[in-house]
């Protein structure tokens, strides 16, 4: 048995929209002003900074906080979705020879919304979110989750991710990954530019 996870927002979907434009909800109820979209995502995806300091100037993320944003999450989440050029096709490709999973610092629920929403959500057997963990990436401790579900050994994996969030979490757990550069960062080193080329990195390690 052989896996690759895939994370979410910025790998499978550009669903910078719906994010940029909840956080701005958010901020402008808080009294903030509006922040550009591109600085958004690139903060988003940023292991180094705490995101509910950054967006909202809490230590944590506050109930009224997270109220607002799923609030209006839940009515435009899937409004602006659009799959990478490639990536149906490359998961049609896969199906038949592997396990494919969902690791995502999303919410499950909303998660499988999306996915379902632009037609992936049926070739993934484990779509797993923020909420089915204690610790979110860069923690391992989702990897670990679905190999255990999965019964499936750390080197017949591989994780693919566009934030160095997706990258620590499967180093720290002893899993190969590939960090693609079509999502919400801009990486300037050892990162793939093409799905060919995240097809190519499939079969060096699995063929």
């Amino acid at each position: 048995m052989r896996l690759i996870m895939f994370d979410m927002d910025g790998t499978l979907i550009d669903s910078g929209y719906a994010i940029t434009n909840t956080i701005n909800y958010v901020r402008e109820n808080l009294g903030f002003e509006k922040l550009e979209k591109n600085h958004i995502l690139e903060k988003v995806n940023d292991p180094t900074i705490n995101s509910a300091e950054f967006f909202y100037g809490t230590k944590e993320f506050t109930q009224e906080q997270t109220k607002l944003f799923e609030e209006y999450y839940n009515q435009h989440c899937l409004s602006d979705l659009v799959v990478y050029d490639g990536i149906t096709k490359l998961i049609e490709d896969l199906k038949g020879d592997f396990t494919l999973a969902v690791a995502t610092n999303a919410n499950s629920t909303y998660a499988y919304k999306m996915l379902n929403h632009v037609g992936l959500a049926k070739y993934f057997s484990t779509i797993l979110g923020y909420d089915s963990v204690k610790n979110p990436k860069p923690h391992p401790e989702m990897v670990y989750k679905i190999l255990d579900k999965h019964n499936i050994e750390k080197q017949n994996a591989q994780l693919i991710g566009d934030s160095h969030k997706d990258i620590m979490a499967a180093t720290n757990a002893g899993v190969d990954s590939v960090l693609v550069n079509w999502g919400f960062s801009n990486h300037e080193k050892d990162a793939i530019e093409t799905v060919a080329e995240l097809e190519n990195r499939i079969k060096a390690k699995f063929y």
